[in-house]
């Protein structure tokens, strides 16, 4: 049997609560609905769950507010004001920006990828939510930016066809957050780019490379051995799935590093 749906403003009746109250809810992925032809609509289900929610109370439940999984629902639904205002509540509850970075924005994209891959819905759910997570990074990139003098330069970039800019967005914002400066060119970076960066950066102490797909591990080699054949000073290092199982030295890297307080940590033990 179909569950049985409601609008909005039903859902609200059924709250009990005005229809803005009703909508705030939605937006903060507190009330599970969804848009079908413009209108919004909320199973008898979601109510439920939603009434379940509210008795129990932060208290009872003795558990966190489900901030990834709210934001999740948000950029399914390619509603980007909601994402943000998941944002806004989870930060306004005691979260700092590092915390949105690792306990909000990473898990909710790498379940989005992970429903992605199993078919659940098309690639243009992932690359819509992508987009709307670039326009968080971007509000909250000024947050990350550290007083007080520079730990030095740091080089980010995917290799060439990798087309994944996402990772090195979050990574270098949490490089920021440690001290360091960041040089982020994004995806489908030539190696001659990364040479470029290298040779007119100030100060620039490392270059990070992110794969994502094992199929783009042949260009991440050449462009390691490239820059340390030329630089050879500079700490290359390499990180991402695609990488996973792979010998560092067969790519002429340094050194890996599987998240941004690891390279950190390496950059300052250098």
């Amino acid at each position: 049997m179909i569950p049985p749906t409601f609008t909005l403003q039903e859902a609200a009746d059924e709250l009990g609560v005005h229809y803005m109250t009703a909508y705030r809810y939605v937006r903060l992925g507190q009330l599970d609905a969804s848009k079908v032809s413009g209108v919004w609509q909320v199973t008898d289900q979601a109510i439920a769950d939603f009434r379940n929610g509210a008795a129990a109370g932060p208290v009872a439940r003795g558990k966190r507010a489900p901030w990834a999984a709210r934001l999740e629902d948000r950029l399914v639904e390619g509603d980007a004001q909601g994402a943000w205002s998941v944002i806004e509540a989870a930060m306004a509850s005691g979260a700092d920006v590092r915390s949105v970075y690792l306990d909000l924005l990473s898990p909710a994209m790498v379940q989005i990828g992970a429903r992605w891959a199993s078919g659940e819905f098309d690639i243009a759910v992932e690359h819509q939510a992508t987009g709307i997570v670039m326009r968080i990074i971007g509000r909250l990139g000024p947050r990350c930016i550290r007083r007080g003098r520079s730990l030095g330069n740091v080089v980010l970039g995917a290799p060439a066809g990798e087309s994944h800019g996402l990772p090195t967005a979050m990574l270098g914002d949490l490089l920021r957050l440690h001290g360091w400066e960041v040089t982020d060119l994004g995806p489908n970076t030539p190696t001659a780019s990364f040479l470029h960066a290298v040779r007119h950066g100030t100060e620039v102490k490392a270059v990070g490379l992110s794969v994502t797909h094992p199929v783009h591990l042949i260009d991440a080699e050449a462009c390691c051995r490239a820059i340390k054949k030329e630089q050879p000073d500079v700490f290359v290092v390499v990180g991402g799935s695609g990488v996973s199982g792979v010998s560092v030295s067969d790519l002429g890297a340094d050194a890996q590093a599987t998240s941004a307080d690891q390279l950190h940590e390496l950059l300052r033990a250098r």
